[in-house]
């Protein structure tokens, strides 16, 4: 089967996927199609894609290095409790209630990349509730929360896509056990 249809990895992502090595466990939640997915399995990491559209997650059967799990993100319990991954992948996609799930299950010299809508993206389209776009700096203090992550790089405001504009925040992170910036030599 081609996956001619699969759309890009998020250019921000693919930055900073040199920061999740090969062999690594990678969670892509609320992964859809994949598209984040395969990028870390073509680099050799072991992912687990979750999402609540089984449909969605269907395309990614047969992809090596690839394992999907159909999950309630948004239910009453962390359905990925006692698991824990060397790298964490979120785009466009905003459950607040889930960053301390998201922080917990990180190893400790872990990476978060993480992607989505800020407010402000109402003027542009959709998502334009509240409730799903991220506040000024708040992917920071996702980052801050003790104990307290290293940001490589963070971004937000506008940026003009291949489709429209958006407002969005960006972050890429790792966590206190790895040591940044690495050395060289």
């Amino acid at each position: 089967m081609t996956h001619d249809h699969v759309p890009a990895a998020s250019p921000w992502i693919a930055r900073f996927a040199h920061l999740v090595p090969a062999g690594a466990r990678v969670l892509d939640l609320a992964a859809g199609g994949g598209r984040h997915a395969r990028l870390f399995a073509s680099r050799g990491a072991r992912v687990l894609a979750v999402d609540r559209d089984a449909g969605a997650l269907a395309g990614l059967a047969g992809v090596e290095g690839v394992d999907t799990r159909v999950v309630d993100l948004e239910g009453d319990r962390w359905p990925l409790a006692g698991e824990t991954f060397d790298a964490i992948v979120v785009v466009n996609y905003l459950h607040r209630r889930l960053f301390p799930h998201l922080r917990a299950a990180l190893a400790h010299d872990g990476v978060l990349l993480y992607e989505t809508f800020a407010m402000g993206n109402e003027a542009y389209g959709r998502p334009s509730n509240p409730d799903f776009l991220l506040c000024t700096d708040e992917l920071l203090s996702v980052a801050a929360v003790t104990p307290a992550m290293t940001v490589v790089a963070f971004e937000q405001g506008l940026v003009q896509g291949h489709e429209r504009a958006a407002v969005v925040q960006r972050l890429a992170a790792v966590g206190s056990g790895r040591m940044w910036p690495p050395r060289i030599g």
